[in-house]
């Protein structure tokens, strides 16, 4: 059965902020005029002075002037998402109905609506699609062919739902009750009712609960913005302090303390480069007639680390403050009910991976996050969630196929052997996988055969999606996600949970 795996994005037709070019040459010093209305996008209020370098304060006026086009460009986008929204959560709103009024999942309604009247695009039209587009498409049609098709079915899934929601708003009464979507002053104008659905109101929170997770990625690319001309800033002020210093020029001392350090990048090392990367280099050639570039490239990044290891031992020995702070990660509260786990279910620190059974990095990552389980026994539940890729083809079906293993008490046991076998998850491999684990094959052959468990893989690819999960796998520990997922990194995330837990339950106990 073909799945429609993304179901409700691919309907609503979910927006993204993307990142903005960089402004060209001189652009972002001219005077840009901000937005007339408030994003609401910023973590919090920028400080006058953004950093202080041995009493040399650098001020926000300073990195402004090299960041306020691209800025800009970030608050009009969230803007118009914020507008984008009202029109995601309609469409939302018309198919659940639709869905409810037939007694159906949301996932089998687009089976039904969508996926069954989508022709699937031929070879032929894949062709035609390439050589029409060739010289934008890197690579051979038969390395591109799985893709092109993809993509072409994709398109076509997008406009079959168009006209489902189409005529779902004909049949429906809809009203929209704002001429701009505009974010709440205060807590109280959450309430605010945007638009009505058949009389269900669509409120100022719920668009701003939706947007979370891509107001938050958008906070992040403002704060990378910022220290992206910041810190070159703070190196150059430390550079001309320690110039001052020694009574040379800033070339001299990078000649002296850089130029002269630089190790030089041999031969061999190139040839090894190439080796390692000939399959990905651009235009291809053989190793002689690559080598000069070669060489230089690897020059190049030996110098770029060179200077960032000065810059590094100047700020050490600096009187540095830096006052621009990351954004928080938003905390979410995750559905945890009728899901795989282990650990304590009352653990005051709860971690959730979203995971893609064909993705090589959450099969890495599954013993790691094993390995803490078992380190903190009770202290920590650790759940899982299913977020099949649709690149993966065989992802959808190797979740339910888990599910049903789970069913017979053999998740953890069956999902081993999926992350062990990601070139060989075909329908046929995972019933023969069940037979292994000594499973009712019967039982087990039915639930997947049928789609038992689909809705529930769905429903975690839903849950996920509000979250911005948008890759695998992604951690969350007590619903804040997790960027580093390395031993260490996810380990102090889970000490840092305990400690606030620790902290908020002695408050408590503190008041009573």
């Amino acid at each position: 059965m073909r799945r429609l795996v993304w179901s409700l994005p691919l309907v609503m037709a979910a927006w993204t902020v993307a990142a903005p070019r960089a402004a060209q040459a001189g652009a972002a010093a001219a005077a840009v005029k901000k937005p007339a209305e408030d994003c609401a996008c910023e973590s919090g209020p920028l400080p006058e002075v953004f950093a202080i370098v041995d009493g040399v304060r650098i001020t926000r006026d300073e990195v402004a002037t090299a960041t306020q086009a691209n800025v800009d460009q970030l608050h009009r986008q969230v803007i118009e998402m914020r507008n984008r929204e009202l029109a995601v959560q309609i469409n939302t709103r018309l198919v659940e109905a639709e869905a409810h009024k037939r007694r159906l999942t949301v996932v089998a309604l687009l089976e039904q609506e969508v996926m069954a009247k989508v022709q699937p695009p031929t070879e032929a039209e894949a062709r035609a699609y390439y050589d029409r587009n060739k010289n934008r498409i890197a690579g051979e049609f038969q390395d591109v062919k799985a893709s092109l098709i993809a993509s072409l079915a994709g398109e076509r899934q997008k406009e079959e739902a168009a006209r489902l929601v189409e005529r779902l708003r004909a049949a429906a009464q809809v009203k929209v009750l704002v001429q701009k979507v505009t974010p709440p002053a205060t807590h109280a104008e959450r309430a605010r009712v945007m638009a009505t659905v058949n009389g269900q109101p669509i409120t100022s929170g719920d668009i701003e609960d939706a947007l979370r997770p891509l107001i938050f990625k958008a906070q992040e690319q403002l704060y990378a913005l910022r220290r992206e001309v910041l810190d070159p800033k703070i190196n150059g002020t430390l550079l001309s302090q320690e110039a001052g210093r020694r009574k040379v020029t800033i070339d001299a001392l990078l000649a002296a303390e850089v130029t002269a350090k630089l190790k030089e990048v041999t031969a061999p090392e190139a040839q090894a480069f190439y080796e390692q990367n000939k399959d990905r280099i651009e235009g291809g050639g053989d190793f002689q007639q690559l080598k000069e570039k070669i060489l230089q490239y690897l020059q190049d990044q030996e110098r770029r680390r060179a200077e960032e290891s000065y810059a590094q031992r100047l700020r050490r020995a600096a009187a540095l403050q830096v006052f621009l702070g990351a954004p928080e990660p938003p905390a979410y509260t995750i559905p945890t009910d009728d899901q795989p786990w282990r650990g304590g279910p009352n653990a005051p620190a709860t971690i959730v991976e979203f995971t893609d059974y064909q993705c090589p990095s959450c099969a890495q990552l599954l013993p790691v996050l094993e390995k803490l389980a078992e380190e903190y026994g009770d202290r920590v539940n650790l759940v899982v969630r299913d977020f099949p890729l649709q690149q993966h083809a065989e992802a959808f079906k190797a979740a339910e196929a888990a599910e049903a293993a789970r069913a017979q008490g053999k998740y953890w046991e069956y999902v081993r052997l999926l992350y062990a076998q990601q070139s060989a998850l075909d329908v046929g491999n995972l019933k023969e996988y069940a037979s292994r684990l000594g499973l009712d094959r019967k039982e087990f052959d039915q639930a997947l055969d049928s789609g038992r468990y689909a809705g529930q893989v769905q429903r975690d690819v839903q849950d996920g999606r509000k979250m911005g999960v948008d890759s695998t796998p992604v951690v969350f520990i007590n619903g804040r996600r997790v960027a580093d997922k390395t031993y260490d990194a996810i380990k102090a995330s889970i000490e840092a949970a305990l400690k606030a837990a620790s902290v908020k339950t002695a408050s408590a106990d503190g008041k009573r």
